[in-house]
């Protein structure tokens, strides 16, 4: 169950870095490996991480191994997604999305 490159991982240390000072725009999964609807979730990311490469970036933060993001933004259950850009949520979904209902909320993002 290797994630494809297009999606990329981040944790507490390079959050800031990695998505919070570039311009985006980003689609962030809060996830951990036991929950059921994450790992349902992850092969519709990589889908469309390849279908929108070059116009968002899908990342995946482990809340186990990165609490301080995933507090930081208030998860509270997973999979959280949020679209992030210039630093700022500009959209937050919680719970598995279909395809259908991940790519609208992009869409609706991007500008």
């Amino acid at each position: 169950m290797g994630d494809k490159a297009n999606v990329k991982h981040s944790d507490d240390q390079h959050f800031s870095s990695t998505v919070l000072k570039q311009d985006g725009p980003f689609l962030v999964d809060f996830w951990a490996p036991w929950c059921g609807p994450c790992r349902a979730l992850s092969p519709v990311l990589e889908e469309l991480a390849d279908l929108y490469e070059g116009k968002i970036d899908i990342v995946k933060v482990n809340v186990d191994e990165n609490p301080e993001t995933a507090s930081k933004y208030g998860v509270r259950s997973i999979p959280t997604l949020l679209l992030i850009q210039n630093g700022n949520v500009r959209e937050t979904q919680i719970g598995l999305l279909s395809r259908q209902q991940l790519a609208a909320m992009i869409d609706r993002n991007l500008n």
